[in-house]
C-alpha cells in the first residue's frame, strides 16, 4: 500500500520569502535567489547552519545553479537538488523537501525556486518522433480553444474569462511581491492585444525572473530553534500525477488536476467545500474556470455564475489566487510553485496584509507541467 506525507511525521511551512517576480532585468540571478532565501530565513527566524538540505527549483537557469548561489550564506555542505519539472518545478521541489523530513532524513529543508527567461526547449523536441501539429498548438492555442469549446459546452461569453483576469489582476495589485500590480477593468482587459482566439496579452500569464523560498521543519526543529509558535503551518497532503489516455484527450490539463485534487484531499481527510484559499495555475484564464471545477469546488458550468457573484473573491467563499495567480503575481517558472506555497502559508497565519481571506485555516496549491504532469499540496492551521 503506497504510504502518504501523513503516514509520516509531521512537516510544517515556517518561513516564506520572495524576490519580486519582475521583468528580465540586468540583476543576476543569484541576486534574486539570496533575497528569497533570506527572506525566508527572517520570516522563520533561524540561521543558514540550521538547514540541512537544499531543493532548487529551476526550468531556464544553466546547470547546477544552486551550489555556486547558495555558497554566498555559508559552505555548510549541505546536500543540494536540482529539480526541473517545467512549470511544476517549485511544486516538485517542495514536495521533495516535505518528503526528507517527513521521512526522518533531515529535520529543516529549504525549497527554493529562481529562473531568469531564457530560450528552452521541449522534451518532444529531441524525441525523433515529428508532431503533426507542433507548429500550430502551442500553449495559447491550445487554450484558447478550450475557452471555446467550455463557452459552447456552458453557453457562457467570452468577456466571462476575461473575468478572471480582473480579479486577479486586483488581487496582484495588493501583493508587492506581484509582477503586475495595476488593476484592470474588464474593457481593458478585453482591449488588450489579440494572442490566440478571445484571450488577450491581459489574460495570459506574464514569464519574467523572480524568485521564492520556503522552509520546512519538523516539530522537534520548531522546539530546538524556537520558532515562533504563530508561525508554523502543517502541510497535510502531497498528491503528485502525470498524464494518462483520457476519454475527452483535449482536456487532459482538467481531467489530471481532478484526479491529483481527489488524492490529495483523500489524503488529507478534506472536502473541496473546506478549501478557503486555492491557488491554482492560471496560466490562461480559461484555466482557472476549468480548474475550479475539476478540484470540486463547484459543479460543471457552475464556475462562472459564481465568479460572477463574487464567490471566488478575498473574502468570498473561497479566495482563488489572492497572491494574484499567475496572471497577475507572474510565471518565473522555477519559483512559481514555492511561492504559491508561500502565499498560502502567509494567509493561514492571517499575515496577507491587504489580500488577507478573512478565517482562513485551510489552503491547496496546485500547478500543472507541460508534459503533463500535476502536483497539489494542502496547508492546514494547527
Amino acid at each position: 500500500m503506497q504510504r502518504t506525507l501523513n503516514d509520516m511525521r509531521p512537516v510544517y511551512v515556517i518561513g516564506a520569502g520572495w524576490h519580486r517576480y519582475q521583468p528580465l532585468s540586468e540583476d543576476s540571478y543569484a541576486t534574486l535567489g539570496l533575497a528569497a532565501v533570506r527572506g525566508a530565513l527572517a520570516d522563520a527566524g533561524i540561521e543558514w547552519p540550521a538547514v540541512e538540505s537544499a531543493y532548487f527549483a529551476k526550468a531556464l537557469l544553466p546547470m547546477a545553479p544552486g551550489r555556486p548561489m547558495l555558497r554566498h550564506l555559508g559552505a555548510t555542505g549541505i546536500p543540494v537538488m536540482h529539480v526541473e519539472n517545467a512549470s511544476a518545478s517549485g511544486s516538485a521541489a517542495f514536495r521533495q523537501a516535505c518528503m526528507e523530513v517527513a521521512s526522518g532524513m533531515c529535520e529543516v529543508a529549504l525549497a527554493v525556486g529562481v529562473d531568469k527567461p531564457a530560450p528552452v526547449a521541449r522534451g518532444e523536441a529531441a524525441m525523433g518522433i515529428p508532431q503533426l501539429a507542433e507548429d500550430a498548438i502551442v500553449p495559447f492555442t491550445h487554450f484558447a480553444l478550450l475557452a471555446d469549446q467550455y463557452a459552447q459546452r456552458h453557453g457562457v461569453d467570452q468577456q466571462d474569462f476575461a473575468r478572471v483576469a480582473v480579479k486577479n489582476h486586483g488581487n496582484g495589485a495588493r501583493n508587492p511581491n506581484a509582477h503586475r500590480q495595476q488593476p484592470r477593468t474588464l474593457e481593458e482587459v478585453l482591449g488588450g492585444r489579440p494572442v490566440s482566439g478571445s484571450l488577450t496579452t491581459l489574460q495570459c500569464c506574464p514569464v519574467g525572473e523572480g524568485a521564492a523560498a520556503v522552509i520546512v521543519a519538523s516539530e522537534a526543529a520548531i522546539r530546538r530553534l524556537g520558532v515562533d509558535g504563530g508561525k508554523p503551518v502543517r502541510v497535510t497532503a502531497s498528491a503528485a500525477r502525470s498524464q494518462r489516455l483520457y476519454e475527452d484527450a483535449t482536456r487532459f490539463d482538467a481531467n489530471l488536476t481532478e484526479e491529483t485534487t481527489r488524492l490529495a484531499l483523500q489524503q488529507a481527510g478534506l472536502r473541496p467545500d473546506q478549501i478557503d484559499v486555492l491557488e491554482l495555475h492560471d496560466a490562461f484564464t480559461v484555466e482557472e474556470v476549468e480548474y475550479v471545477e475539476a478540484m470540486g469546488l463547484c459543479g460543471p458550468g457552475r464556475a462562472v455564475p459564481l465568479l460572477r457573484e463574487g464567490a471566488w473573491d478575498i473574502g468570498g467563499r473561497c479566495a482563488v489566487n489572492p497572491s494574484g495567480g499567475l496572471i497577475a503575481m507572474g510565471h518565473p517558472i522555477g519559483p512559481t510553485g514555492i511561492g504559491q506555497v508561500g502565499e498560502i502559508a502567509l494567509q493561514l497565519r492571517g499575515e496577507a496584509g491587504a489580500r488577507q481571506h478573512p478565517g482562513a485555516r485551510v489552503g491547496l496549491a496546485h500547478m500543472v507541467g507541460v508534459g503533463a504532469v500535476c502536483y497539489v499540496h494542502t496547508l492546514q492551521r494547527d
